[in-house]
């Protein structure tokens, strides 16, 4: 039986599993909304132009929040302060959906809350980076516990509407969101060395040709989610029948094979370079579209797809993370994560959620054939322009 207990340092100054319990509240909020958000506005009658307009504003706010939030952190170093003020805004706004469930209530609920909401975790990240230190490639043995809660979520979620109405789903969000502020609040500033970072600045840095690529990467990554976070649930129990409880089985398989990546990551960034982790992460993102637009008859095929979850999320993200480290020095990190997260998860996921929204009533497979197409592209953009030299190198060994 595999252990989750990590090999993580044992210098008392790493507090391990208070990084693990905020990373799980706040993936538990993720795996509450991505797989059942969509099912709790059908629930309100809206329509699939409605539920990507709505999913695409959580996404939208991405772009702008964490940049303002990141140059805020930079400025301030009150990472912390800004964490604790984002989750708790984020849980008093939220609250609102409680209040009534009007289209245009809904729409500015949902932006007010994403706004703070985004605040959190590109400011924690650089948190967690900083309490690693050299150990800086043991962060998945943190992050692999934000995979967990999804998990908890995601399949609790799925046996409780299995019971009871989805249109519970608010409050078990604005518990968790709840969870993450108390979390936060048993944090300490860390010192800080300034925020003067000798040698390029931070638009330098951003402007550097393999930094770009990146970017543009990860936009189109993100896009080619669109349909999966957006419409997947829907997919599978209008299209196919499957029930409620068995999407959620689907979507926690998918989230124990990236738990399984987190453990093991370090050992591929030792043997493999941040380019050549990448390259295949898209390529093997473009097959699992195809294999979910035109293979979901098939429970087999799915649960397939499911397993090359571990590439298409915990590689991308563990790759774009370090990339992200190496980057940006120490005063550009909150802007460096901050860019990531908004190009990304931001801008790619809105457009991907939104064009989803637009083409779902016309064809759900053509819609996941789009979503392969932009993974695909990612992969040709990234042969020519991401660390052509084949850098940065292999990580090296650490006992």
């Amino acid at each position: 039986m595999l252990s989750m207990t990590p090999s993580m340092p044992t210098s008392a100054s790493l507090p391990y599993w208070r990084l693990s319990g905020f990373y799980f509240f706040y993936f538990a909020v993720v795996g509450a909304l991505v797989p059942y958000w969509g099912i709790y506005l059908k629930s309100l009658d809206y329509s699939s132009r409605d539920v990507g307009v709505i999913t695409a504003i959580i996404l939208a706010t991405r772009i702008i929040a964490p940049n303002f939030w990141g140059w805020l952190a930079d400025k301030t170093q009150r990472r912390l302060q800004i964490i604790r003020l984002g989750s708790f805004l984020a849980a008093l706004v939220f609250a609102g959906v409680l209040v009534d469930q009007r289209y245009a209530w809904l729409v500015l609920v949902v932006s007010g809350y994403t706004f703070f909401w985004h605040a959190i975790l590109p400011q924690f990240e650089v948190i967690t980076l900083g309490y690693l230190g050299n150990n800086y490639h043991r962060y998945g043995r943190i992050r692999l516990w934000g995979s967990l809660g999804f998990v908890a979520a995601v399949v609790g979620l799925g046996w409780i509407f299995d019971y009871l109405p989805v249109g519970y789903l608010p409050v078990f969000i604005l518990s968790f969101l709840i969870l993450i502020w108390l979390s936060s609040l048993s944090f300490h500033e860390q010192p800080t060395s300034g925020t003067a970072v000798p040698g390029k600045g931070f638009m330098a840095r951003l402007l550097q040709p393999s930094v770009i690529c990146f970017l543009v990467a990860s936009f189109l990554l993100q896009f080619s989610h669109g349909p999966y976070y957006t419409f997947y649930s829907l997919y599978l129990v209008e299209n196919y029948g499957y029930s409620p409880m068995a999407t959620g089985l689907l979507w926690a398989l998918g989230v124990m094979a990236e738990v399984l990546m987190f453990v093991y990551i370090a050992r591929l960034f030792h043997r493999y370079s941040l380019r050549q982790l990448m390259l295949w992460t898209l390529l093997l993102s473009g097959v699992r579209w195809l294999v979910i637009g035109y293979g979901a008859w098939s429970l087999s095929l799915l649960l397939v797809a499911q397993l090359l979850h571990a590439c298409s999320f915990a590689v991308a993200h563990a790759v774009a993370i370090e990339i992200v480290r190496r980057q940006f020095g120490g005063g550009h990190q909150g802007q460096g994560q901050a860019m990531y997260s908004s190009m990304s998860y931001g801008a790619g996921g809105a457009i991907g959620a939104l064009i989803s929204g637009l083409l779902w009533d016309f064809n759900p497979a053509h819609t996941f054939l789009l979503a392969a197409l932009a993974a695909f592209l990612a992969f040709v953009v990234s042969c020519f322009w991401l660390y052509p030299d084949s850098s940065p190198q292999v990580l090296p060994r650490y006992e």
